[in-house]
């Protein structure tokens, strides 16, 4: 006997629709699964069997095929075991395979029976909802996860009998409906008035956020660098619904969704530790699975004590920050994640961390200070917009009463500026300042006379690549959007490049 039904999994960070075939017939009895499965749904036999059995339900006795079609795509996961259960009970005529083609099953099973949660319900589901299938069964842990995909309607028994019992029309299940808001701005909790004095740095982190630019924050230790980090998702702009929607889906896949959240309202700030590899760092796997660039996506990607890394994982960064993408290329697969996040470093300058202080003494000798700075090479500098120095309070600084700005107040200058650079770029198809090409700074970056000399002899002092020239105007033009200037002046031209080379060059 023949039946089928369908599944989902997971492709990147969309999903797809898996049609499940099974045959039964005569021979020696066993359960083969064919379509490039891997370990995890290979193991599937062993779990549907026991929980067929303990659910009160008869397992066949026979040769058993199940078919995962398309079968040239690799299938990952354990949510394959609903549908091939019930595939098995359709072809055995204890449910009626017509009724099982209204649904899409998505689950792992227990070996009692019971319905667990998987992660990449929210891509599974979109993917379902474009299929124009309407009717999901999952796990209770998914529902809410589901329910956000678009027009479906949503199941979520507890149990494999509960899910035959519906099918027969014994017992139907009710439909799921929405406990919490699907999307609302939720502000970070960390806010900038509470970083005392640095207004430079302030300025930078501000300037940064405008156009989306990579920032590196250099100074000894205890002098705010790690704080001024966390506070920049803060004044970034509100997620828009759509970038919500990507985020949660990678999110999802990665299993870090929390149940009955929404939709992840709040712009990812992941800090990795320096001991992370570099398939940590971009993504890897059998199958790839994200990595922290991509869990950045639309977010900061803070990289604390930046020369502690190793040489390797900071080189594979080089391309993800001037793509916004990441291909990773395996045997089994080859994905493409998106990865367009801000780059927030930090550094001592020394070994010892107080280089160019007035305070304190570098004990670091030439070599070693030359052996530290060594560690970053000179292309991921070049993809590094804005370079600034982060010193040491000074005591009146640390116990002035005096409040700053609060986050919300600079993220409504950053929201105005981001509104214009939309209007500008919105025909190149884009959104920020540091996502221009050559081609669009040039038609987009338009200067005055004497801000065309002052780049001219920058341009000439600095020994700027074709990058670096790139980079600068980007920055000056995020700063003329911050002060609504059309074009580009000479004092937006100089603080970019002041910003671009304000570490001491003992530093960097």
């Amino acid at each position: 006997m023949f039946a089928q039904t369908f599944g989902a999994a997971t492709l990147g960070i969309n999903g797809a629709l898996i049609i499940v075939e099974v045959d039964i017939s005569n021979g020696l009895p066993g359960l083969d699964i064919v379509g490039l499965p891997d370990t995890a749904v290979k193991e599937s036999r062993e779990r549907v069997r026991a929980a067929i059995k303990n659910t009160g339900f008869e397992f066949p006795v026979r040769r058993i095929t199940v078919n995962l079609a398309p079968a040239d795509m690799r299938k990952d996961g354990s949510g394959l075991d609903l549908p091939i259960a019930v595939g098995i009970l359709a072809a055995s005529g204890q449910i009626d395979p017509e009724r099982c083609c209204r649904y899409v099953f998505i689950s792992e099973l227990s070996l009692e029976g019971k319905l667990r949660e998987i992660s990449g319900i929210l891509p599974m589901a979109a993917s379902i909802a474009e299929q124009e299938k309407c009717e999901v069964i999952v796990a209770p842990e998914n529902a809410q996860e589901a329910v956000f995909a678009g027009n479906l309607i949503v199941y979520a028994p507890k149990t494999l009998e509960e899910v035959v019992l519906h099918l027969r029309g014994e017992k139907l299940l009710e439909q799921v409906s929405k406990e919490c808001a699907p999307f609302s701005y939720c502000a970070s909790t960390d806010d900038l008035s509470e970083v005392q004095g640095q207004v430079v740095a302030k300025r930078a982190l501000e300037i940064a956020a405008t156009g989306g630019h990579n920032i590196l924050l250099v100074g000894p230790p205890g002098s705010g660098k790690t704080m001024l980090a966390k506070r920049l998702p803060s004044i970034l702009p509100t997620m828009t619904e759509q970038e919500a929607l990507e985020v949660t889906k990678i999110y999802s896949i990665a299993g870090l969704l929390k149940n009955n959240t929404g939709l992840v309202a709040v712009r990812p700030f992941r800090s990795p530790h320096h001991t992370i590899s570099d398939s940590g760092m971009i993504g890897g796997g059998r199958i790839p699975r994200p990595g922290e660039v991509t869990l950045s996506h639309h977010g900061v990607l803070f990289l604390d004590e930046l020369p502690e890394f190793p040489r390797q994982v900071l080189e594979v960064l080089r391309q993800p920050v001037e793509d916004g993408e990441v291909t990773i290329s395996r045997v089994n697969a080859s994905l493409s994640y998106p990865a367009n996040f801000m780059l927030v470093a930090a550094m001592n300058p020394c070994f010892c961390g107080f280089l160019g202080d007035s305070n304190r003494e570098c004990t670091c000798t030439v070599v070693d200070i030359r052996r530290y700075i060594k560690k970053i090479s000179g292309p991921l500098l070049d993809r590094i917009d804005i370079n600034i120095n982060v010193p040491r309070l000074e005591y009146s600084e640390f116990t002035a009463n005096k409040v700053g700005e609060t986050s919300a107040v600079v993220r409504q200058r950053v929201e105005a500026a981001r509104e214009r650079q939309r209007e500008r770029l919105r025909k190149y198809g884009l959104f920020a300042n540091s996502q221009m090409s050559h081609r669009h700074v040039k038609n987009t970056c338009l200067m005055t006379d004497e801000a065309q000399l002052l780049l001219e002899q920058a341009f000439e002092k600095m020994n700027l690549s074709a990058r670096g020239y790139d980079r600068v105007l980007k920055v000056a033009r995020s700063i003329a959007d911050l002060a609504g200037e059309d074009r580009i002046s000479a004092s937006a031209i100089a603080e970019a490049i002041h910003l671009r080379n304000n570490v001491k060059d003992s530093a960097i």
